[in-house]
Formats: C-alpha cells, sequence, structure tokens
C-alpha cells in the first residue's frame, strides 16, 4: 500500500510517499527559513505563497520516482497551523484524490509527530507519554492502547520553541532561535546565571509557562551591562530544558508510564537530550527520540498518520476544512 503525504502547515513545504507504513519510496521538504530570516518569524501570507510555488514541484518529482496511479491513500495535514499554509496543501490532496479517484484522509499535525516514531521505533507500542515540544506547541500526552491520546498539560503562553525565537532575537543570534541558541550555548557556562524555572513546585501540574523565562532574560540584559552573550544563551536554554525533562517525567511516574517518547523541532535540542538520557538511566525509564529529520515538520510522519488510520477503516470527506486550531 503506497501513501502520499503532504506537509504544508507552516513553513516547511513537505511531500513523502511511504510504502506498507515502513518502506520511504520519497521523501522531500524544502524549508523557508532562509525566506523568513530577516522577518525574525514566519510571514503567514508568504508561506502559503512560497507553498504554492513550490508543493507542485515536490510532487512533480515525487511522481517522477513513483506512479501517481500506484497510489493508494492520500494523507495530508489539516490542522493545527497557519490557515493560509494548511489550505494550500488541502486544496491539493482533494484534487488528487478527485483526480485519482483515491481516499483522502486528514491527519492532525501534533498527533503526526507522536506517529513518527514509529518510523525509528517500528516495535514500539502504547503506552507512552509524548512531549511534543515545538515553536508552536509544548504539551504532553499520554498515548493509550490502540493510539488513544490525551493531553496531560501544556503551555499556558509562549511555546518552548517560541521561547528560544524571542529570546534568540533579544542576544542578536537570529532567526531560528532554538539552533542559534543551541549553538552559542556550546560556548558558554549553563550554570552562570540562574532564570527562573515556572511552576515547578506542584510535581503533579503539567502544564509549562515560558513567557516569564523570556521575560527575565530581557530584564537581566537591561539590567547587567558585563554579560558573556554565550553564558546568557547557555543558562537560559538549561532552564527551558530543566523544566521540559523534569514534567515530562514527573508526568510518566504519575501515570506509571515507564516510556517516553519525544518529538517535534525542540526533541532535536542536544542538551535536552543530553537530560532526558540522563534522567532515564537515573530512574530506568525507557526514552525514544526520533532521528533529526523527523524532529522538523515532514510529509513521512503524515504518510505514516495516515496510514495507521486508514488500517482502522478511517477516511475523510472531500468537505473537510482547515483547521488552524486543531486539538488532539
Amino acid at each position: 500500500m503506497k501513501v502520499l503525504g503532504i506537509e504544508t502547515s507552516c513553513d516547511e513545504t513537505a511531500v513523502a510517499i511511504l510504502k506498507d507504513g515502513r518502506e520511504v519510496l520519497v521523501n522531500l521538504v524544502s524549508s523557508q527559513v532562509k525566506i523568513h530570516e530577516k522577518f525574525g518569524g514566519v510571514v503567514p501570507e508568504i508561506a502559503a505563497r512560497q507553498h504554492l510555488k513550490i508543493l507542485p514541484v515536490l510532487l512533480k518529482e515525487a511522481f517522477s520516482s513513483v506512479d501517481p496511479s500506484k497510489l493508494d491513500l492520500i494523507a495530508v495535514t489539516y490542522g493545527p497551523g497557519l490557515i493560509g499554509a494548511l489550505l494550500v496543501g488541502l486544496s491539493l490532496a482533494k484534487g488528487l484524490s478527485m483526480s485519482l479517484g483515491i481516499p483522502l484522509i486528514g491527519v492532525n499535525h501534533i498527533e503526526a509527530h507522536v506517529f513518527s516514531v514509529f518510523l525509528s521505533y517500528p516495535d514500539l507500542s502504547p503506552p507512552f507519554i509524548t512531549l511534543m515540544v515545538s515553536g508552536g506547541h509544548t504539551m504532553i500526552i499520554e498515548v493509550e492502547k490502540g493510539m488513544k491520546m490525551s493531553v496531560l498539560g501544556e503551555t499556558l503562553d509562549d511555546a518552548a520553541g517560541e521561547a528560544f525565537d524571542k529570546v534568540a532575537r533579544l542576544l542578536g543570534l537570529g532567526y531560528p532561535g532554538g539552533p542559534a541558541i543551541e549553538k552559542a550555548s556550546l560556548k558558554g557556562d549553563p550554570n552562570k546565571y540562574t532564570f527562573p524555572r515556572a511552576m515547578m513546585e506542584d510535581k503533579k501540574n503539567f502544564n509549562f509557562s515560558f513567557a516569564g523565562l523570556k521575560t527575565s532574560v530581557l530584564y537581566f540584559l537591561e539590567r547587567e551591562k558585563d554579560y558573556k552573550m554565550e553564558d546568557v544563551a547557555a543558562s537560559f536554554q538549561e532552564a527551558v530544558v530543566d523544566v521540559l525533562v523534569e514534567k515530562t517525567f514527573n508526568a510518566a511516574r504519575f501515570t506509571g508510564i515507564r516510556r517516553i517518547v519525544f518529538a517535534g523541532g525542540v526533541s532535536a535540542n542536544r542538551r535536552l537530550r543530553e537530560k532526558a538520557k540522563e534522567k532515564a538511566e537515573k530512574w530506568n525509564y525507557e526514552i525514544f527520540f526520533p532521528p533529526l529529520e523527523l524532529c522538523t515538520d515532514n510529509a513521512l510522519m503524515v504518510a505514516k498518520a495516515g496510514y495507521e488510520k486508514y488500517l482502522k477503516g478511517e477516511t475523510s470527506p472531500l468537505e473537510l476544512n482547515a483547521d488552524p486550531n486543531l486539538r488532539i
């Protein structure tokens, strides 16, 4: 069974073809980072126009490898994300579904990130806890048997990736902030400055808040005149990672689940991986990180999620609408 996956929720245009849920036939991703870099963040209208330009090019390349008449299913992200960007991918997916006479299935972008772990760990099975952490989302998800997902906690303000972007801008490190701060942190002391770790007292509170941490860095930079930028970056990163790791493992302990999956763009962060590994070894828990290329937005995860949902008998009508605020 060949599944075409399409992902256009934000600023990555991606197309993939997955065979039988595990064999990668095509995996194409076009990033818009360079385009949005000068604006310090993603400009929604520009992102949508770029998807319109690039998506047909990627599809043409994909179909040079796999005959579209051999496709069995089309899986496409329909939310959450930027409404204009989502509509580009969804509209094209609907057109292909009609012209090829094959089923369409809409995929929740957050759920797709969770499904991405199975591409690297095919023998993994629920239950497990997932930390979904990216530029737009930070949440802890309990995944039960049958891939039933429920949110245990989420950010009350900024997502972790958003906080990285904002602090990177304060430090003059550019966009995207996550990789820039991680690189600067390699030359800094993570214990040089103490920044706040919000809502850590209650071990049963799995929500996050990073707005205060960002503001604390702002006030520090306004107050202090003699500091090393790399030390600030490293200390900020340490604060974010400490909160992510502590709350995720507390959620696992609370539920009695000893397997933890990390997903989303921020899960590529080296320090997060190091501290999660240290905690897992200390507590004797199992942790699972996707390879770096599957942490950021991609269409393989969409194809995988669509494939698994189709096996359960799920499909979507052509009337399916994009939902920028889609929840799990």
